[in-house]
């Protein structure tokens, strides 16, 4: 048969000259068949291994007929909520509805229901009772466990018990999720399946689970916060394949929720073998009337190099999903992609990024970690830099020019994240040459996220004097290959640990670069981040110290203000932050002030006269504002000077 999409109704499926699939896949996503997303790797996988599934793309949650397409699947239901939790999808960090959802047909909102896992997996046991259901993808992941919910502001329930659901699979899921289907196919109960790394299952006794370190019940950790800091820290260090133990979550006296140790991470053959499935690479044509998918523009010509981040920042759930383990593929696994995009007639000869979580790492932090694994409690950047660091961008510098080299290619760009620091530790600094001549479109975006070491601590991201010396290489190198070209740091307001005196000592280092970011992003809770743990007990689980939460909408809206000082409609929030932060002196017309004073008179005489004053002040400070937001090369000069020291 050649080569097509997999069915998406029962006209395709018998099309097929198929009776009846083994799994009907339920996504909340459109149903996009390319490696970038979870649903088309796991049914393509197990396609290869012989068994038939069936898509249903986004069904009507409010209509059982919509889960029951095919009829009941021969093994089970394969539930993921889509590419992102449906929560975040859903809404901003101020809990506002967002106006559209680029992983629907056309980015049109509503396709999928808030906690989408739970509500398709209650929807499918409605209809079938008795059929397997496995749950997969980064909301179920990242909710395996007991965790606190930011949108309902109280502790959630395992997902597994929420949904209804036999097993989860966590993490990426590959091979798990193989051994999963063979097992069912061999005539194994789901209920018996309590054995298999990178699952989570439940229980109604111990006596099937053996050698499990036990976690605090449900009810400890709904009642005492520390309990669930400290539950938190357990889960935490042990999310490594080579030393994470099993963990035991009890509900109660019948009821036990089950964390197997991760599944082993994919070999770089298994990973060349994983993106080598027959995908379509594109949207389901049914699309293309609605305006197909819009997440697909970004990753249509965009390689996938490496999993797993060892980077270990505070507020990202990489830990829990991915794990610390760097995989990366073969050159000539990513050539063949970048080969196979000339061919397709919308290439232009540019590829948007060759990376991952961060772009800079294709192996592991350091040579015992297929082995041995991570440190439990070590970090391999953080506080700075471990003595067994391999620093070394020698594999990642030779795909690049390779794919340079490819006939048709005219640009390789580098749009995921760079870690600054990693590239630090190297002494040689052809990576950052590599990079500033070739890699960069005019302007470089880093994540420093704060300028405060109080709150860079928190957020396990190195020092800023260690952005500071980025910086100055930065441009050194670029002035030395003759490029103009600018950073653009992305920064974050409210991060626990942040108050408003560090929200003014970032707010004082806009300033002094002569930038002021279009978006600020406020932090974000969302499940299972060390960040998000502090956020809701106000404990630091790594030390178990007391924490500063900017919690109040209000305080939060100053903070996020100050960052964008110089828009007029935050002048009176920056105003107000400024002085219950005691720091009135930068009110006035002093060069260094963020905002200058307002002087309203009384009296009516005065109110008329005031007006005409005002506009005159305006007009001033419409100048002065102008001369603030300089040209980009302006502003960028500017902050080339100010790293440099002139």
């Amino acid at each position: 048969m050649k080569q097509d999409f997999l069915p998406i109704s029962k006209e395709d499926m018998l099309k097929r000259g198929w009776n009846q699939v083994d799994f009907v896949y339920v996504i909340g996503d459109a149903y996009v068949d390319h490696p970038s997303f979870g649903h088309a790797i796991i049914s393509r996988l197990l396609e290869s291994r012989g068994y038939r599934v069936g898509i249903i793309s986004q069904p009507d949650w409010t209509d059982k007929s919509s889960i029951a397409v095919y009829g009941e699947p021969r093994l089970g239901f394969l539930v993921s909520a889509g590419n992102m939790d449906s929560m975040v999808n859903h809404y901003s960090v101020s809990k506002k509805r967002r106006k559209t959802d680029a992983y629907t047909p056309g980015g049109i909102m509503g396709k999928r229901p808030d906690y989408a896992a739970v509500v398709y997996g209650n929807l499918i046991r409605q209809t079938y009772k008795h059929i397997p259901i496995i749950l997969g993808g980064i909301e179920a992941s990242l909710r395996r466990l007991a965790h606190y919910d930011y949108w309902s502001d109280k502790m959630k329930r395992s997902i597994l018990l929420d949904a209804s659901a036999d097993i989860l699979s966590y993490g990426m899921g590959e091979h798990s999720i193989v051994e999963i289907a063979e097992a069912l196919d061999a005539g194994i109960a789901v209920s018996d399946l309590t054995y298999i790394d990178g699952t989570v299952v439940k229980v109604k006794n111990m006596d099937s689970v053996y050698d499990a370190l036990e976690l605090p019940s449900f009810k400890a950790i709904k009642e005492d916060k520390r309990k669930y800091a400290e539950s938190f820290y357990t889960q935490y260090c042990n999310t490594d394949p080579f030393s994470g133990k099993r963990l035991i979550e009890p509900y109660s006296e019948h009821l036990y929720v089950v964390q197997n140790p991760p599944a082993k991470p994919l070999s770089t053959m298994e990973m060349d073998d994983v993106y080598a499935l027959p995908y379509m690479r594109s949207p389901h044509p049914s699309y293309q009337k609605q305006g197909g998918v819009p997440a697909v523009e970004e990753i249509r010509f965009s390689l996938t190099s490496n999993r797993g981040c060892f980077g270990g920042c505070s507020f990202c759930a990489l830990t829990f999903h991915q794990g610390r383990i760097v995989q990366t593929r073969s050159h000539d696994s990513l050539l063949k992609e970048a080969e196979d995009f000339t061919k397709e007639k919308d290439f232009k000869g540019y590829i948007h990024d060759v990376g991952g979580p961060t772009a800079n790492f294709r192996h592991p932090s350091c040579q015992k970690q297929l082995e041995k694994g991570v440190c439990k409690t070590k970090q391999c950047l953080f506080p700075k830099p471990c003595g067994n660091l391999n620093a070394d961008h020698k594999d990642y510098i030779k795909l690049l020019r390779k794919l340079r080299e490819i006939p048709k290619v005219k640009k390789v760009f580098i749009r995921s994240g760079i870690r600054f620091d990693y590239l630090l530790a190297e002494n040689d600094l052809t990576f950052l040459r590599e990079l500033c001549t070739y890699h960069v479109s005019g302007q470089l975006k880093v994540a420093p996220e704060h300028v405060s070491d109080a709150v860079l601590e928190k957020m396990g991201k190195p020092e800023n004097r260690v952005y500071e010396a980025f910086v100055r290489q930065f441009f050194k190198m670029n002035e030395k290959i003759g490029k103009e070209q600018y950073l653009v740091p992305y920064l974050m307001s409210s991060h626990p640990g942040s108050t408003l005196k560090e929200a003014v000592e970032l707010a004082e280092y806009c300033r002094d670069m002569g930038y002021m970011p279009e978006q600020v992003q406020d932090f974000y809770p969302t499940p299972s981040t060390i960040s998000t743990c502090m956020y809701y007990t106000g404990l630091d689980p790594r030390t178990m110290q007391e924490v500063y939460v900017p919690k109040n909408p209000h305080e939060k809206a100053m903070q996020r203000a100050l960052i964008q000082y110089r828009k007029p409609a935050n002048y009176e929030l920056v105003k107000e932050a400024l002085l219950k932060a005691g720091r009135s002196d930068l009110i006035g017309f002093d060069e260094k002030c963020l905002i200058h004073p307002r002087q309203f008179a009384n009296e009516k005489k005065q109110s008329r006269q005031g007006k005409s004053g005002y506009k005159n002040r305006k007009a001033a400070g419409n100048k002065h504002s102008v001369k603030k937001k300089q040209s980009g090369k302006k502003t960028h000069a500017k902050q080339r000077a100010l790293r440099e020291g002139k």
